[in-house]
């Protein structure tokens, strides 16, 4: 998963200035769904429907969650009692491991079946010599922040191999790119884009109602070239998941989803940020749609395009009946259905293509 990243911003959904060959390869192995959306444009919110499969109307969180709120003495559980993927994967004996960006509460303390926790506790910060809390201990990263979570997820990778290879795992992986602050990219991130013309950022009037904090970065190609820049870094990442994945022969035994917490815009409308890069807020489509493949060779149909509608709150049961795993009773709560139809190749006959967002 990455952070304020629109689907638009991959060379997957056309915007072939922007160097992602790893997700190239994952859509070349797996299907794209073409309208896929977060429920809310804002990342705490987004990221508890897309593991409880609530709304945050339901599950209470509807803004981002302030530093005090994510960790520490006055932070606190949001997600309460309800059911996660995570906790139900965990409990049918999945092997549990998370690595990134966790921005729900009592971000420091591993939770929701995780037998593996790093992260950096809060929802952004730094890209550079940053310190991590690695299953309860502070571990000091230098160098880029993307790179310590690809660390991060191929020593769970490595720990589940020696210590449960018998039993299945998931692995969590929220990077923080290409979320804002723009203060370090590695040069080799950067250096695709020192020619580039950035022909998928639009260039029209600033929007009246933008963002203050973030005008600076419209028409800036150097704001342009940060964001391509994390989102190329974060791809690298991904690379060496799937090199792993490879070079220990379970690539055929594993199901790779990735997307984004929600979208962003760089330009689009005349404003840079996602459902609060406007005051009043917006849910223009940026804002709210969001890269979705899904890659598992011989199970999934590979270099397919779906095209149903499909939400955040869909991803919970979705993850469920992908991996058999017993589904708690229905609720008005959630309001999710599965489409891994679309994944085996047999979609349901009829779809009905409507969402409910919220902010």
């Amino acid at each position: 998963m990455t952070d304020d990243h629109g689907a638009w911003a991959t060379s997957v959904y056309g915007c072939e200035e922007m160097r992602t060959p790893n997700l190239q390869k994952l859509a070349q192995t797996g299907t794209t769904f073409d309208r896929a959306y977060a429920a809310t444009p804002v990342c705490s919110p987004s990221r508890l429907t897309y593991l409880t499969g609530t709304l945050p109307s339901r599950h209470g969180v509807q803004d981002w969650l302030r530093p005090e709120d994510s960790f520490g003495a006055k932070s606190k559980s949001w997600i309460g009692e309800l059911p996660t993927y995570s906790k139900l994967l965990a409990d049918a004996g999945y092997d549990c491991g998370f690595s990134g960006k966790w921005h729900m509460g009592l971000d420091d303390q591993a939770q929701q079946g995780f037998r593996y926790w790093a992260t950096v506790p809060g929802g952004g910060g730094p890209f550079r010599d940053v310190t991590f809390v690695r299953n309860g201990e502070q571990v000091k990263k230098p160098g880029f922040k993307e790179d310590a979570i690809g660390d991060f997820a191929l020593e769970f990778l490595d720990d589940h191999q020696q210590r449960r290879a018998q039993d299945p795992f998931l692995l969590l992986v929220p990077f923080y790119a290409p979320h804002t602050p723009y203060d370090y990219q590695p040069d080799a991130d950067r250096a695709p884009y020192q020619n580039s013309k950035f022909s998928c950022f639009p260039r029209g009037e600033r929007h009246p109602w933008a963002n203050r904090g973030l005008r600076a970065h419209h028409l800036n190609e150097k704001s342009m070239l940060a964001y391509s820049a994390l989102i190329t870094g974060m791809d690298r990442n991904v690379g060496r998941v799937l090199d792993w994945l490879e070079r220990t022969g379970q690539r055929q035994n594993t199901t790779i989803l990735f997307t984004a917490d929600q979208g962003w815009n760089s330009g689009h409308h005349g404003f840079w940020g996602k459902g609060n890069g406007t005051w009043p807020f917006n849910m223009y489509e940026e804002s709210i749609r969001v890269p979705m493949i899904w890659s598992h060779p011989g199970r999934i149909p590979a270099g397919r395009r779906a095209n149903p509608m499909v939400s955040s709150y869909d991803l919970f049961p979705t993850v469920l009946d992908w991996t058999g795993v017993k589904a708690p009773p229905p609720s008005p709560a959630r309001p999710g259905r599965s489409y891994a139809g679309y994944l085996r190749g047999k979609p349901p006959a009829r779809w009905e293509n409507r969402l409910y967002c919220e902010y």
